[in-house]
């Protein structure tokens, strides 16, 4: 079971009424949505569905955090799956966590709203306009007499995706709109800190620093040869993580930066400068090609093919499709053969190349293109 088909069963079996209790399918459904969604979600994502406690949520929803994260969603900022009252709709949203709000407020009612559109209005000053584009401002989740919760969630929403249940899009698609939706988290959360919270006068209030400019989104120079390559180090670094020092050698670095050199020498300009967050750019005879590096995992070929597919598939379309720009021939780069997914791959458009002891090898597209020899 992917995104899309939980989405869709929690939405037919999920009771509203009465208590939030076991023997209710759509509560167990929402209760074991970690599990069911456990190695299916982009950049190690994880879930975790909710239902109400003691009374059943009138607006179920998901969560959805990276994994070791702490949760998150009664403070801070999160992105979570939120059902409208009438269960028709499902919106993936970047939320504010209103209960902390709420309690700081000491009210529910329309002071709140108030409050909280006036930070969701600041947030949209402090990010990037094109990171904004396509998104709903306020999304509507059907509020009901004497329930706050579903317009304080509209209130709350930075930016969302609303989808009508009978009308879902693919899994690749809501994968690709989920590893966007986290881009959006992760600069919203860089901005947090010029939100001041003031409680108990005029609302919050933002203090820049005099010399505050939005960071470029994705600044692309265009390189030759490997002048633009420059790959991050592949020797092993120190990681401190929760009061521990980790030892972890840069596997993902270490095959970009071998696979460089090598294609650079079959005639392809590779670049990795200013693509971020795409992986690398290959150039040849006026075409570009889109690379993304993923080292398999304790063998775990379906991850590693998944996550490719997927973020692929957002990077041409935000950097290529909504920028008016032709798109580029897409290429998986792996740390070893992912086998079945070679074909699976290949019928999405995406040709594959992995590395072997004797050099490199390619699916039918790479070969063709002349990036590597059939594997």
């Amino acid at each position: 079971m992917g995104i899309r088909d939980l989405l869709i069963e929690v939405a037919k079996t999920y009771d509203p009424t009465g208590k939030a209790e076991k023997g209710k399918p759509g509560h167990e459904l929402l209760w074991a949505a970690g599990d069911r969604l456990r190695g299916l979600l982009p950049y190690g994502m994880q879930a975790e569905g909710h239902g109400g406690e003691g009374t059943a949520a009138s607006t179920p929803w998901i969560e959805v955090r990276n994994q070791g994260e702490a949760k998150t969603g009664m403070n801070g900022l999160y992105l979570a799956y939120i059902y409208a009252t009438d269960l028709r709709t499902v919106t993936l949203t970047l939320q504010q966590g209103v209960t902390a709000i709420s309690k700081g407020l000491g009210t529910r009612g329309s002071r709140l709203f108030t409050y909280i559109g006036r930070r969701t209005d600041q947030f949209h000053q402090l990010l990037p306009d094109q990171m904004l584009e396509g998104l709903t401002d306020q999304p509507d989740f059907r509020p009901t007499n004497g329930n706050w919760r579903p317009e304080a969630y509209a209130h709350a929403s930075i930016g969302a995706r609303v989808y009508a249940i009978d009308e879902l899009p693919s899994e690749t698609d809501l994968c690709a709109d989920l590893a966007s939706m986290r881009r959006l988290l992760l600069a919203a959360r860089a901005t947090e800190h010029l939100i001041v919270e003031d409680f108990s006068g005029s609302g919050p209030t933002m203090k820049l620093p005099p010399d505050y400019r939005h960071s470029p989104v994705d600044p692309r120079p265009l390189d030759d040869g490997l002048d633009g390559f420059r790959p991050k180090s592949a020797s092993e670094y120190i990681a401190h993580v929760a009061a521990q020092r980790q030892v972890r050698k840069r596997d993902h670095e270490k095959l970009i930066a071998e696979f460089g050199p090598y294609v650079d020498a079959r005639g392809f300009k590779p670049t990795t400068e200013g693509v971020h967050p795409r992986d690398v750019i290959l150039r040849k005879d006026g075409e570009e090609w889109l690379v993304e590096a993923k080292v398999v995992r304790k063998g775990n070929v379906t991850i590693a093919s998944r996550e490719a597919l997927s973020q692929l598939f957002e990077y041409s379309h935000f950097h290529y499709v909504e920028e008016g720009r032709q798109e580029p021939h897409l290429l998986a780069l792996f740390s070893e053969d992912v086998v079945a997914y070679r074909p699976y791959l290949e019928r999405h458009g995406i040709a594959s190349v992995w590395q072997t002891p004797d050099g490199w090898r390619g699916s039918d597209r790479a070969v063709a293109w002349g990036i590597a020899a059939r594997g």
